[in-house]
C-alpha cells in the first residue's frame, strides 16, 4: 500500500484498534503495559558502608477493587531512534507500550511527544483516554499484545509504514465508587497500519489505520 492510498482510506479508521469502548467519551479505561515492552535497566549504586537499598514500590495491576498502582513507565530502547527497519519496528513496539501506559494511568505525556498533532485518530484517542480516567474512573484489562510487527521500510521515503497485528484483551469499566460503569468491551484482534516519519533523529506516528 502506498502512502497516498493509505491516506485516501483514512475514513475507514475505526476505534477497534484499541477496543471499541476507548473512544466513547464516558466509557474508557487503561490497560497494562504490553509484556514485550522495554523495561528499565538496573544500575549499580556506588559502594558505601552506610548505603541501604531503597525498596521499589510494588506494581499493583488494576482490579475490581481499584486502580493500578506504581505502573512501570516504558523505557525507550536506543534502537528505537535509529532510522532503519529494525529501529522503526522497535519504535512501534515502544509507541504501543506508551499507549498502554496511558490507557492504564491516564498519563499520555510521553506518548504525545512521539505522536504527531496532525494524526486525527490519535487526537481522538487522547481525548478518550482523558475521559476514561476522570472523576475517579478506571478500567481492568485491555492489555496490548503485538504478535507481529513488520516495517515496510524504504530508506528514501520521508514516511514509512508498519503493518501490525494488534491484540487487546477484554476491558471492564468501573466508576469511582467501585460499581460497574458499563458492559465490558470484548477482546479484539486486528491488522493495523502505522505511518511514521523520521525527523531530527527520532520517529513519530503521523497516522494510524485498520487494514
Amino acid at each position: 500500500m502506498t502512502e497516498r492510498s493509505f491516506f485516501a482510506a483514512r475514513g475507514r479508521v475505526v476505534a477497534a484498534l484499541v477496543g471499541a469502548g476507548l473512544l466513547l467519551s464516558a466509557c474508557q479505561g487503561g490497560s497494562p503495559t504490553p509484556g514485550d515492552s522495554p523495561s528499565a535497566s538496573s544500575s549499580s549504586a556506588s559502594p558505601s558502608a552506610t548505603a541501604t537499598p531503597t525498596p521499589s514500590a510494588k506494581y499493583v495491576p488494576a482490579s475490581a477493587k481499584g486502580k493500578a498502582q506504581n505502573v512501570p513507565v516504558p523505557v525507550k530502547p536506543a534502537l528505537a531512534d535509529q532510522n532503519s527497519k529494525a529501529g522503526l519496528e522497535a519504535f512501534t513496539t515502544y509507541w504501543f507500550a506508551l499507549l498502554s501506559y496511558g490507557y492504564e494511568t491516564g498519563d499520555l505525556t510521553a506518548w504525545s511527544k512521539v505522536t504527531s498533532k496532525g494524526c486525527a485518530f490519535c487526537s481522538n484517542l487522547e481525548k478518550g483516554v482523558n475521559n476514561a480516567n476522570k472523576d475517579g474512573r478506571w478500567a481492568v484489562g485491555g492489555k496490548f499484545t503485538l504478535p507481529s510487527v513488520k516495517a515496510e521500510y524504504k530508506g528514501a521515503n520521508p514516511s514509512q509504514q508498519v503493518v501490525i497485528q494488534v491484540i487487546q484483551s477484554k476491558i471492564e469499566y468501573f466508576k469511582a465508587d467501585g460499581t460497574t460503569l458499563r458492559e465490558p468491551t470484548p477482546a479484539s484482534n486486528s491488522g493495523s497500519l502505522i505511518v511514521a516519519r523520521y525527523e531530527s533523529g527520532s520517529w513519530s506516528v503521523v497516522d494510524l489505520g485498520l487494514l
